[in-house]
């Protein structure tokens, strides 16, 4: 437990950044996943629903600093190959 009053503060602010942060990652898992398991199932419309629901969470993710855009175009990247794949 910290002693000093700002470290005190900067373990509330650690744990509300790390409520929001653990948000965005999951959210933008999910959306991934659920392009995938579209793909999957070989529903054309509903994977193409889902990559541009994705494509939105990850960009909003990237733009409150929670994924780098490294990070979100190699995942971009894998929900495209696998949305071509599909249409293949």
């Amino acid at each position: 437990m910290p002693n000093k009053k700002s470290a005190k503060k900067r373990v509330l602010t650690s744990e509300r950044n790390r409520l929001y942060n653990k948000y965005w990652t999951s959210r933008s898992k999910t959306a991934v996943k659920s392009l995938i398991e579209a793909a999957a199932s070989g529903n054309k419309d509903e994977a193409l629903k889902s990559f541009n629901v994705a494509q939105s969470v990850i960009d909003k993710a990237v733009v409150k600093g929670v994924m780098h855009k490294n990070t979100a175009a190699r995942r971009k990247a894998l929900m495209a190959r696998k949305l071509k794949a599909m249409e293949a």
